[in-house]
């Protein structure tokens, strides 16, 4: 796979502020992938985002986003950007 110039940005954020964060950068459209990790850094759930993840399918995966943040205090939300 090409290396291509990805930026990474991150956003620490509480873990009620995690499915409305997540529906921001969706909206923005610019990431490529989204990474939710624990306070220790460790990854607890990876976003794959295409063209084709919209409406319908991403609607489990808000809920998996939901049902997780219920057991987080604070996370970290790493964005993969072209």
């Amino acid at each position: 796979m090409e290396n291509e110039n990805i930026k990474k940005e991150e956003f620490r954020v509480s873990g009620e502020d995690v499915v409305a964060k997540v529906k921001e950068i969706v909206r923005e459209g610019h990431a490529r992938r989204i990474i939710i990790e624990n306070e220790k850094g460790e990854e607890l759930l990876v976003i794959p985002l295409t063209i084709a993840v919209v409406g319908t399918v991403l609607a489990p995966v808000l809920a998996a986003v939901g049902v997780l943040a219920a057991f987080l205090t604070k996370c970290t939300i790493v964005v993969e950007k072209k």
